[in-house]
């Protein structure tokens, strides 16, 4: 029986930088069945330079003023393979990547994806530290995103069933998709470490930041209803020292504390008495373990609980 075919797509625009790096660690696999296309949004830079350099290996699909969203839409709509994977222009896999991910859907014939651990890289490629996963769980994904988008691979009819990614979601796009497809689908989490996501300092500007923070919060309003403290809390001390929460990891105090709350009554306004709740009863385990120890120096369980939700989304989406 031939291996089902493997249909990895990456948007770029001017990635010049590690376009390349991105290519061949989808080209080295050691899967013998991969269809790999780049939709590129239309780069001034050597990037389609670079990618000629490969020949018929890939296909180039240049798509002017395409986003990541429209760009991995369009890549799939072109592609033909049962598994779909995306891979942004600036990751990439480690080897064996799509090899276990193929084994991993075809012993879960029920799962409708499957996901491995993944690392942060910086822009040199110098090992950052693990990406947080976590086992699946349908209800974590209320609270947070666990999912490392790179080391995730689909189901074609999954991916389809779900509706592909959704262009109103610009910079949370990925986790948007595994909460839909959370409610159709088990995904099923396997112990192998799958890919790298790069994190570079230099894309991240204040503008987009608040624009993702806001995003994730209307995102899981959107989805459940209610954005917790956690998410809102995030937002709130972004809008008061400009910190990105990830190079600069956030620093809770009492007055990002206090700030979140008429923020959060104001996007959980269908629910103001869940939040209302939620956010005294954290105030409440803070003065008890001591103001300055949860609150104010970020130490004790106030990090966990009031911690920026979603490191990765957040971030990489305003690249």
């Amino acid at each position: 029986m031939n291996p089902p075919l493997a249909s990895i797509v990456t948007p770029s625009l001017n990635a010049a930088a590690h376009i390349e790096e991105a290519v061949r660690s989808v080209l080295e696999q050691d899967y013998p069945s991969i269809e790999y296309i780049v939709v590129d949004g239309g780069s001034t830079d050597p990037t389609l330079e670079i990618l000629s350099r490969f020949g018929d290996r890939l296909r180039v699909v240049v798509e002017q003023g395409s986003g990541p969203v429209e760009a991995i839409n369009r890549g799939f709509a072109e592609a033909t393979g049962e598994v779909f994977a995306w891979l942004a222009a600036d990751d990439y896999y480690f080897p064996g990547a799509i090899s276990a991910a193929v084994a991993a859907l075809e012993a879960h014939p029920d799962a409708g994806a499957v996901y491995g651990d993944g690392v942060w890289v910086d822009a040199s490629g110098r090992l950052i530290g693990d990406y947080p996963t976590r086992d699946f769980d349908p209800c974590l994904l209320a609270r947070e995103c666990f999912l490392c988008q790179p080391a995730v691979f689909l189901r074609r009819r999954a991916f389809e069933s779900a509706g592909g990614l959704d262009p109103r979601w610009p910079h949370t796009f990925d986790y948007d998709l595994w909460i839909r497809l959370s409610r159709r689908w088990k995904l099923e989490r396997i112990p192998v470490r799958l890919a790298a996501s790069r994190m570079r300092r230099g894309t991240i500007t204040l503008g987009a930041r608040r624009r993702v923070f806001k995003e994730n919060i209307r995102l899981l309003v959107h989805h459940y209803g209610y954005a917790p403290l956690r998410a809102v809390f995030a937002y709130a001390a972004h809008l008061v020292d400009r910190r990105d929460q990830f190079f600069e990891p956030l620093k809770p105090t009492a007055f990002k504390f206090a700030l979140s709350l008429p923020l959060g009554l104001y996007f959980n306004r269908r629910r103001p008495a869940c939040f209302l709740a939620e956010w005294l009863a954290a105030g409440r385990r803070a003065v008890g373990r001591g103001n300055a120890g949860a609150i104010t120096s970020g130490s004790g369980t106030a990090t966990g609980e009031l911690g920026s939700p979603n490191r990765e989304s957040s971030l990489r989406r305003a690249d």
